[in-house]
């Protein structure tokens, strides 16, 4: 299906957007890739990633513009002059944390940036589109796992009220133009390339090289970690089906919480290094736990993520070690 396919990837130089980018090259499909080099890490990663896209591209089917998506006609002329037939939507201020510091510009770019992407996509003549959005929609949602039909009408990060802001969005732009929407709640995506700043590159780094990490709370905070294989391929399974929906929310997680105690422990482990932890107080913003309800992405997708936590921070150290370079830089 994929082999007719001319596919923007918005953020394709980032952590999740670089791995689905060779995916999509992978099995056939011409993609067009926008990243903006935010600064929020270096931008010597991006230019890795780009230079792992290549890599991939045997065929010269990989095309790259520097731009910002916030300018939607010079989107929209761009890629109606490549000829999109659909788009993935990655790009955005990521991050909770930073977000707390930067509310405006994260509703700019995260909110402003879909409506944007979307009416690019519409006056495009793009046949579907799909998106990211978080689990941290849920809030600290009591019930668990998290489904696809709770409530997210409370978030507790300016990050998490821009990815509910960008649902809505997407529903209206859906019930005005018919553009088939999905939209796909990440649960804590980790593997070789993840961002920097993010707890398993963090704690792999400092523990490799023997130093302190800080603990957040008592440790019992947990995460639903997502292979990134996994989520690329949920994101390619959402691609080829939505049609099917029109518009639809699906989660993709990796459907096995881990405490952040026992984060740690798996850590030292693969580092083969015992970790030294510095206690901290609970971080605002930070969410108690996260866990996906995969019901309807397996009914419907046929998601079934397959890598576990411990395999996935195996890949991920390998290749920490691999380009210290990247990673120092």
């Amino acid at each position: 299906m994929l082999k007719n396919e001319h596919i923007l990837v918005t953020g394709c130089a980032g952590f999740i957007g670089s791995h689905l980018c060779q995916s999509l090259l992978e099995q056939g499909a011409a993609v067009v890739g926008v990243d903006s080099f935010d600064p929020f890490y270096g931008r010597a990663r991006k230019e890795h990633n780009l230079a792992m896209i290549a890599q991939s591209d045997a065929h010269g089917r990989f095309v790259f513009h520097d731009m910002d998506i916030c300018n939607q006609e010079v989107l929209a002329e761009m890629m109606n002059k490549a000829g999109v037939t659909g788009t993935v939507h990655l790009a955005a201020k990521a991050g909770v944390r930073p977000s707390i510091a930067d509310p405006s510009g994260y509703a700019m770019s995260n909110v402003l940036g879909t409506q944007s992407v979307l009416s690019a996509s519409s006056q495009a003549g793009c046949k579907r589109a799909v998106c990211a959005s978080s689990s941290s929609v849920y809030g600290n949602n009591t019930k668990v796992p998290f489904a696809e039909t709770d409530a997210v009408n409370r978030p507790i990060s300016p990050y998490a009220a821009t990815k509910v802001s960008c649902e809505l969005i997407a529903h209206a732009h859906h019930h005005l133009t018919q553009l088939p929407i999905a939209m796909l709640r990440f649960f804590t995506v980790f593997g070789p390339r993840q961002r920097p700043d993010l707890a398993m590159s963090l704690f792999l780094s400092k523990v490799g090289a023997g130093e302190s990490i800080n603990k957040f709370g008592d440790g019992t905070t947990s995460r639903d970690y997502t292979f990134v294989d996994d989520i690329v391929d949920g994101i390619v399974r959402s691609y080829e089906r939505i049609d099917g929906h029109g518009y639809r929310i699906w989660n993709l997680g990796g459907d096995h919480p881990t405490t952040l105690n026992e984060l740690i422990a798996t850590v030292g482990e693969v580092v083969g290094r015992e970790p030294t932890v510095h206690e901290m107080g609970v971080q605002p913003g930070d969410v108690e736990r996260t866990w996906a309800d995969l019901s309807r992405s397996r009914d419907e997708l046929g998601y079934s993520p397959s890598t576990s936590v411990r395999d996935g921070l195996e890949q991920q150290w390998a290749w920490m070690c691999a380009h210290r370079e990247v990673v120092d830089s």
